[in-house]
């Protein structure tokens, strides 16, 4: 395999179904994809878990990141016998930086354990529509102050103890009236009221170090009228890495959500996307389109619509992350999971959570 085939599989993240690997799963790992990201489709119980994990990493031959969405409430792949997060619109009701950061260990106890690497929360949305159908309970709070300190907690707890934290989604999807699962929103706020309310969070978890950023499938007219977030140099390189200086790990939301799938062919999204900024593609289900990827990605370089020197930029990325938080496969202490003290943690927050919420109820709606 070539140099260039090495580094255009490096910018993927794949799904696969089963609870083991699949075929197809296995042929993309020989050819270096940088990330799986797991499902509630891929978990059985997490002794077999930790073994798909274990078994993924070593098949792989190279520091393989492993990826899940455990953000609690009604969006976490992993449930009993694992803690059963709150949502987070409980949390952000107790207005506990603490309680939070317990939290965030207490998630990253759990995923390390079954052989995780990076948890794909926390979402850094702020909830200022009540009529959103895909954020809503999975938002902090309705202030950008609430959001910012309690996520900031949340990704410093989960990164203290050994599993990267990533913010979502770049840069806001908390004031739609769409889900981008199966349309393509648009935001038309101005620039002025972004900065105030959308960006602070994610300002906020730069500055706490957090490890990746994933970007929305949403148009933010004032910004870029024609691409979404994530397909968008405005947004991605002028926002994101030269105003508010990040330099870490941009990862995409999954690109067969119907904002993308449904208004962009693949080879314009990839191309588009890694010109803006964007390190890591999320596919997580068509083999086919893995597949498809990885030669888009290459012929791009080939034709000089993108550089080698990009694809390098982004395995880089991808692989300072897998320096500092992937571990090798190996048998971790799984008594941790579901375990007295974290189970009087949640415990704790659900207590909290019924009282007078610390959300002013003003907010910004």
């Amino acid at each position: 395999m070539s140099e260039l085939e090495r580094l255009a599989a490096g910018m993927l993240c794949i799904g696969f179904d089963g609870t083991s690997a699949t075929k197809h799963a296995e042929s993309m790992l020989d050819r270096g994809i940088g990330a799986v990201v797991l499902f509630k489709r891929n978990v059985e119980s997490p002794g077999q878990l930790a073994e798909l994990c274990a078994g993924l990493k070593r098949r792989a031959g190279h520091p393989l990141l492993i990826c899940v969405d455990q953000e609690g409430g009604r969006v976490m792949r992993m449930r009993e016998p694992f803690t059963i997060i709150p949502s987070m619109r409980e949390l952000g009701r107790t207005g506990d930086v603490e309680l939070a950061r317990q939290i965030g260990r207490l998630l990253a106890r759990e995923l390390r354990a079954v052989n995780i690497d990076m948890n794909l929360a926390p979402v850094l949305d702020v909830d200022t529509n009540a009529g959103n159908p895909v954020i809503a309970d999975r938002s902090l709070g309705t202030t950008p102050e609430l959001v910012a300190r309690m996520g900031c907690a949340l990704l410093r707890g989960m990164q203290e103890n050994g599993v990267a934290a990533c913010g979502k989604h770049f840069p806001g999807h908390g004031d739609t009236w769409q889900d981008s699962h199966y349309a393509l929103p648009r935001v038309s706020h101005s620039i002025d009221r972004i900065a105030r309310v959308e960006l602070v969070p994610f300002e906020a978890a730069i500055r706490a170090g957090v490890a990746a950023i994933m970007t929305s499938h949403v148009v933010i007219e004032p910004l870029d009228r024609k691409y979404p977030a994530t397909m968008s140099g405005a947004i991605l390189d002028g926002l994101l890495r030269r105003r508010l200086g990040f330099d870490g790990l941009v990862i995409s939301d999954d690109l067969e959500m119907k904002a993308i799938a449904d208004n962009f062919g693949i080879e314009e999204v990839l191309v588009r996307g890694a010109v803006a900024g964007v390190d890591l593609f999320c596919i997580c289900h068509s083999a086919q389109l893995q597949l498809q990827a990885v030669e888009v990605l290459v012929k791009a370089v080939e034709r000089g619509e993108l550089t080698r020197d990009r694809l390098r930029q982004a395995n880089r990325r991808i692989g300072d992350v897998v320096a500092r938080y992937v571990q090798g496969p190996g048998k971790a202490d799984m008594s941790v999971i579901g375990c007295d003290e974290h189970r009087a943690i949640v415990s704790r927050a659900r207590l909290l959570a019924a009282a007078p919420a610390a959300d002013p109820t003003e907010g910004w709606r």
